[in-house]
């Protein structure tokens, strides 16, 4: 094996013919004990430590430079890690790295070269017929991958500062729309809802954004815009949330609370957060049908908006079916495959002229 100095309090160590992982790790203990004794210089002690990296090749497949970069890395967990200890680097982890930053970079790159869009989904009253608003839901249109759905990049800025600003151009582009649909003078004038993740809902500067995002479109009643809060979202600071969700419906603004049931949902909670509209998470309404504990869920989210005197919503009708028996429980308002697809914000217009509810639902 070689030892060398190559500068400073800096020592590489070269470990040949490993056989397995395990065996350099005695050798590396040996290393630490050594560098530890006690030196005495006249009648001074020092006492000394090692913070130690370590690499593996051909597992950390690259060029000398790389790997003396990688052990360099490591060293720094060690030293992070209380030092006098050795550190393995850690290359699967090194890729996640690598794969993230390159995603921010790409979605980065999204943003600045306006390549994400807003499909909407419709929203009706599936008894008397009417459609009572839309979800706008962000994708991205990849120049090389085509149309990507929200899961495709937005787990990659989950609490990152790309997120608020991702967030703040999909009010922007909403209210921009509404304001377009309202001049086109549709059937229904139509209420649409975005979802605003936690991350930017938290800001201390939420309710001042929205002021100015709605400045901006002046001739959009606030009122026609909603703002969907994941109740797992709320759950986390119900004090902090409660009083945003208040200013901003000060403004004219509703809100509505997604995902309902997924958040270990409590009547506590429910009565502290002012949200107009509860939406029942779709994993409950998809299977209701042949699942007793889902319907069960599904029922009793109905009977707790009807006591809070709040509306009702079902996200994930993929059937007339799944209409009827919402129906049947008294739940009238609906989205879901069943009724539409998401589609570009030019097809709503007609959609909306042409859309009757099935027969078997009046």
């Amino acid at each position: 094996d070689s030892l060398a100095r190559i500068g400073g309090d800096e020592f590489v160590v070269v470990l040949a013919d490993l056989v397995k992982v395990e065996d350099c790790e005695p050798i590396l203990e040996r290393l630490l004990l050594a560098a530890s004794k006690p030196i005495a210089v006249g009648d001074i002690v020092l006492n000394v430590s090692a913070s130690i990296g370590v690499t593996l090749y051909p597992q950390d497949n690259v060029d000398a430079d790389l790997l003396m970069r990688h052990t360099d890395q490591a060293m720094y967990v060690a030293k992070e890690s209380g030092k006098n200890c050795y550190h393995l680097f850690d290359t699967v982890q090194d890729d996640a790295i690598k794969v993230k930053r390159k995603s921010l970079e790409a979605i980065r790159s999204a943003l600045d070269n306006q390549q994400f869009v807003l499909y909407y989904q419709p929203k009706v009253n599936m008894r008397i017929g009417t459609v009572v608003g839309v979800e706008a839901l962000i994708r991205w249109q990849h120049p090389e991958r085509g149309l990507l759905n929200p899961i495709e990049f937005l787990p990659v800025i989950e609490n990152h500062a790309m997120m608020i600003e991702l967030g703040e151009w999909v009010i922007d582009t909403a209210l921009s729309q509404i304001s377009q649909w309202q001049k086109m003078g549709l059937k229904y004038p139509l209420s649409t809802s975005v979802n605003i993740a936690t991350v930017q809902l938290q800001q201390s500067d939420f309710t001042e954004s929205l002021i100015r995002q709605l400045a901006a479109h002046p001739d959009v009643e606030p009122r026609y815009l909603e703002l969907e809060v994941l109740e797992t979202s709320a759950l986390d600071d119900v004090q902090h949330i409660s009083t945003i969700m208040n200013d901003c419906m000060e403004l004219g603004v509703n809100f509505a609370l997604d995902d309902f049931g997924t958040g270990y949902s409590s009547l506590t909670y429910l009565r502290r957060l002012p949200a107009s509209l509860i939406k029942i998470d779709q994993s409950f309404v998809r299977d209701m049908l042949n699942d007793a504990d889902d319907l069960a869920i599904v029922e009793g989210v109905i009977a707790l908006a009807k006591s809070f005197k709040r509306d009702v919503i079902a996200e994930g009708v993929e059937t007339i079916e799944h209409g009827t028996a919402l129906l049947q429980l008294g739940c009238e308002l609906a989205q879901g495959y069943g009724i539409a697809r998401p589609m570009p914000a030019s097809d709503i217009p007609a959609w909306v002229n042409d859309w009757k509810p099935d027969v078997s639902w009046e």
